[in-house]
């Protein structure tokens, strides 16, 4: 939208100078920018005091191993995959349910072990986790 006119030699400018106007509007937006108090935010939780008792039943736990020719073992005794349903279909049953440490071997098929965490799945057990992971990390 800007406007030409044709001038003269001797003629006034008759466009306005856009150049200080944006300096000036410069300068106020840094100013402004500066003087602008640093918003914080943060959020502020009331937190429950830690227990410091151990608990009072202490949880059964089961260690459970995949080796890496496939074969199971429940607490150091290889099971075939009946016997291990039977198992896992027994502790899902138990109050409280024991903690199930499942390790398989660093050369342990994955399809064994899902096949294993899947089982465990269907039949209800609840509490089951990792262990030995450390192996992986070299």
């Amino acid at each position: 939208m800007a406007m030409q006119i044709k001038q003269g030699e001797g003629e006034p400018m008759m466009e306005i100078n856009m150049t200080p106007l944006i300096d000036v509007m410069l300068v106020l937006l840094t100013l402004l920018i500066i003087t602008l108090p640093i918003q914080t935010h943060a959020v502020k939780l009331d937190m429950p005091q830690p227990n410091t008792k151990p608990p009072v039943i202490q949880p059964v736990v089961v260690n459970l191993g995949v080796d890496f020719d496939g074969t199971i073992l429940w607490n150091g005794t290889p099971v075939d995959r009946g016997t291990l349903d039977a198992y896992l279909n027994n502790a899902a049953q138990q109050d409280p349910q024991p903690e199930i440490h499942l390790n398989p071997n660093k050369l342990a098929k994955y399809d064994t072990v899902a096949k294993v965490l899947s089982d465990a799945q269907r039949l209800g057990v609840k509490k089951i986790g990792f262990t030995g992971l450390d192996q992986y990390m070299q």
